[in-house]
């Protein structure tokens, strides 16, 4: 018996089989996200899905070309509120890109269903929902701490003399992804230390 997760003689024969991954920290393994699947290219963001702001995302909407199926674990590893899910599985559907969510076993094709779009919408905003509940607890849990006097905040993922070492090692021009690996810490930290005049 098939596996319903893995690409169909259609989809092989249409276009390129095109996988993203999106993950949020250094800690997270994209491995399992789409696993066993046998894709031609894949696109890994280590970035927050707080926007669409994103290098792996950028390069792959201007990859994909009429006849690609792109492949997504799930919904949120594209998108984490509806308007940008939306906008995102509009724009590629809308140039012959068909998108692929493997949890929600959902496929966009441009030319959906009236149920398969109520179910982008529903399953979207449910998700959005679920974070923003989880925000308000965190928030509402800070306020707590802070009002009992335990609350010291996050720790800062270098030090001073590492940040300070950090932005200075940039602004002579080594490498990002290469002081990352060395400090342990991903690029997108990285760059939150670079010194004011080279972030212009």
């Amino acid at each position: 018996m098939a596996n319903a997760l893995q690409p169909n003689v259609t989809e092989r024969a249409r276009g390129q089989l095109v996988g993203y991954l999106r993950v949020s920290s250094d800690d997270q393994a994209t491995a399992r996200q789409l696993e066993g699947i046998e894709l031609d290219r894949r696109f890994i963001d280590q970035a927050s899905g707080k926007d669409t702001h994103r290098p792996e995302l950028a390069a792959l909407l201007t990859y994909v070309r009429d006849g690609d199926t792109v492949f997504i674990h799930s919904m949120d590893r594209l998108a984490r509120n509806l308007d940008d899910l939306r906008r995102l599985v509009l724009s590629l559907t809308g140039r012959g890109v068909h998108v692929r969510f493997l949890k929600e076993n959902l496929i966009f094709t441009g030319e959906d269903s009236p149920m398969n779009n109520l179910l982008l919408s529903v399953l979207g905003a449910v998700a959005q929902f679920e974070r923003d509940l989880i925000r308000e607890r965190q928030r509402e849990g800070i306020a707590i701490a802070k009002r009992r006097g335990i609350y010291k905040g996050r720790r800062p993922a270098l030090s001073k003399s590492q940040a300070s070492d950090a932005a200075r090692r940039m602004g002579a021009g080594e490498s990002p992804s290469k002081l990352a690996r060395e400090y342990n810490v991903s690029r997108q930290t990285l760059y939150r230390y670079r010194a004011p005049d080279a972030r212009s």
